[in-house]
């Protein structure tokens, strides 16, 4: 099963958090072909197991003990990535200034929320911060562009 970990708080400026470790942890806990996907926490891979929260708490458990930081999970497989997309959530949208557009994962699996913030009047870290006091904090959010380039890789 291909799946894509979506990691919260990667920040690629911490050593023990760049793609090169966060691959060697997922290869520790015998994952297969894996990839990360741009420098903020993105990791394909694949395994046997379809028990999502127990992969997880098994990721979450391992970047703890081997890197020494805490990183809420999210994990998707690609048949729901590939529906996200196929969905359009952001049809008749451009995806340029001043549009973002962006998905917010939840780990409690409810549905993702897809939203185009106008730049122009808003700024992003505003926008961090209302999600995070309406949803807490177990959820990450990520670009189009970048759900998209997740899903090519996934495909390959």
């Amino acid at each position: 099963m291909k799946y894509v970990a979506l990691l919260r708080g990667i920040m690629p400026t911490n050593p023990n958090m760049r793609g090169e470790k966060l691959r060697a942890v997922f290869e520790g806990l015998k994952f297969k072909n894996v990839h990360t996907v741009i420098a903020s926490g993105n990791v394909v891979f694949d395994s046997s197991s379809k028990n999502t929260t127990e992969l997880e708490t098994k990721i979450e458990k391992e970047l703890l003990k081997k890197l020494g930081f805490t990183s809420t999970t999210m994990i998707r497989n690609h048949a729901e990535f590939e529906a996200l997309v196929n969905k359009k959530p952001f049809k008749g949208v451009k995806d340029e200034k001043p549009n973002y557009l962006v998905v917010t994962f939840f780990k409690d699996r409810r549905k993702d929320l897809c939203t185009v913030i106008d730049l122009g009047a808003s700024k992003t870290p505003k926008f961090m911060a209302y999600i995070e006091r309406k949803h807490g904090k177990a959820m990450t959010t990520r670009t189009w562009k970048t759900v998209n380039r997740i899903l090519k890789q996934m495909e390959t």
